[in-house]
């Protein structure tokens, strides 16, 4: 099982969202079979198996064995990651494009950049998995608090110097065998977390 798989089709996108089946995958973390199922969810097992088999279809669950139990053969069933991200792929035609929106201090084009890196993240998940190899990233989250909107801007334009700084002493364009890598730096306020 992956730790998170990136959904880029939209077919299974849509599947994933409907709310019997995402019940279904979050159930499925353990294995289990839609008799056992039936019982967590409140559905007749063939109503599960129904919904099983679709998430099958587009591979989100996987049969890990298959017992036997009285005269029918029982199916155990698991989702084939911890949890899943949906690409803007699967919505290309509308996905968020940061170069339609250029505003670098816009809440919109934060949004389209993020959405560039679900969709580029998971491209390399994707075929890293395929390739049996891992994919060599970076990531800082952290939180500041800033005790006024000048304390704020100063911070960006301060750290906005930083990076700036450190491509301008690592980039190397002449580098026949190197390879280019994207950087992402964002601040937005912090969300509250709620139970």
């Amino acid at each position: 099982m992956q730790d998170v798989a990136v959904i880029e089709d939209p077919a299974a996108a849509e599947v994933s969202l409907d709310p019997i089946r995402a019940r279904l995958l979050a159930e499925l973390s353990e294995p289990g079979s839609a008799t056992m199922l039936a019982a967590k969810v409140g559905l007749p097992r063939q109503k599960v198996n129904y919904h099983l088999k679709t998430l099958e279809a587009h591979g989100l669950v996987e049969m890990i064995e298959e017992r036997r139990k009285g005269n029918v053969n029982e199916r155990i069933m698991r989702a084939t990651a911890a949890s899943y991200v949906i690409s803007p792929t699967a919505l290309a035609s509308v996905a968020p494009d940061p170069d339609r929106s250029p505003d670098q201090l816009s809440a919109s084009w934060l949004l389209a950049v993020a959405a560039r890196l679900v969709r580029d993240v998971g491209a390399l998940i994707t075929g890293a998995a395929q390739a049996r190899k891992r994919v060599a990233t970076f990531a800082i989250d952290g939180e500041v608090r800033f005790a006024s909107a000048a304390d704020r801007a100063a911070f960006t334009q301060e750290l906005s110097g930083a990076v700036t700084a450190l491509v301008s002493k690592y980039h190397d364009a002449s580098a026949e065998k190197g390879r280019d890598h994207r950087i992402i730096v964002a601040v937005h306020p912090s969300m509250k977390e709620t139970r």
